[in-house]
């Protein structure tokens, strides 16, 4: 057993994967993509499986890339510590050249709680991790930005948008639309087109610990490790902002 804690783990793990994806990326090249993306996925999904039966044998996992048998086993359900990863958050954006907005999430889930977790976006040479969580950038007066989808964000998000005064920001991965919410490029992300619990444990246990903002677009709490792993809607933002944000979403849905 190795002596690395477990933020330490989360962060090395991320980053390690992350590499393994660069050289992925540079081996394989930009001409065949749904085959980089299924080899990206594979062998970040195989390096953080074998790591983590390594590094920490008796912990459950719960991983993008399992199998319906392996997210369905009810020892998952009855454990009191579960990593949940993301081998490749964003694989639309891992197989097209020159985009850096994707990520890798190694997350630490403990009796009903995110414990530790960290976000490698590699191609951007960094991880975010709950063991040096970032300091939040402060709150802008006036205008203010929102993350959403490149592809297909929500249209209540363009209402919310238009009755805050913000501005829509299209980043590519869930992990790297709430990294950019902790490093300052937007203030806020509001999603609600289906997700699932890799798509948000590790950028969420950092935003957490950042002391950000995050729940569900009810303003009720993120839960993991469920028997159904679906997890379909989030909202990440400064503090200062969560309120209002919360209070236009549920005027927009009424």
């Amino acid at each position: 057993m190795t002596n690395r804690d477990d933020h330490t783990v989360a962060a090395d793990l991320a980053t390690e994967a992350g590499a393994l994806l660069l050289a992925v990326r540079e081996r394989e090249g930009f001409g065949d993509a749904a085959a980089l993306r299924a080899k990206g996925d594979r062998a970040s999904h195989e390096f953080l499986m074998e790591a983590l039966a390594r590094l920490r044998p008796d912990d459950r996992v719960l991983s993008e890339e399992a199998t319906r048998e392996e997210r369905l086993d009810p020892r998952r359900l009855r454990a009191d510590r579960v990593w949940i990863v993301d081998p490749l958050d964003g694989t639309r954006e891992f197989s097209e050249e020159g985009r850096s907005d994707w990520a890798v999430h190694v997350a630490l889930w403990e009796k009903g709680t995110l414990t530790a977790g960290a976000v490698a976006l590699p191609a951007q040479g960094r991880t975010l991790s709950t063991a040096e969580p970032p300091k939040l950038p402060a709150t802008p007066e006036g205008r203010f930005r929102i993350a959403v989808s490149r592809t297909r964000p929500p249209e209540f998000v363009r209402r919310l948008a238009e009755l805050a005064g913000a501005d829509l920001v299209p980043i590519g991965s869930a992990g790297a639309k709430i990294s950019a919410v902790l490093t300052g490029e937007v203030e806020a992300y509001v999603h609600a087109g289906g997700q699932y619990e890799w798509d948000s444990a590790a950028p969420v246990a950092v935003a957490l610990a950042a002391g950000a903002h995050a729940s569900r677009i009810d303003g009720s709490s993120l839960a993991y490790n469920q028997a159904d792993p679906s997890l379909p809607d989030i909202l990440v933002s400064l503090p200062d902002l969560a309120r209002s944000l919360l209070d236009g979403i549920r005027d927009l849905h009424r």
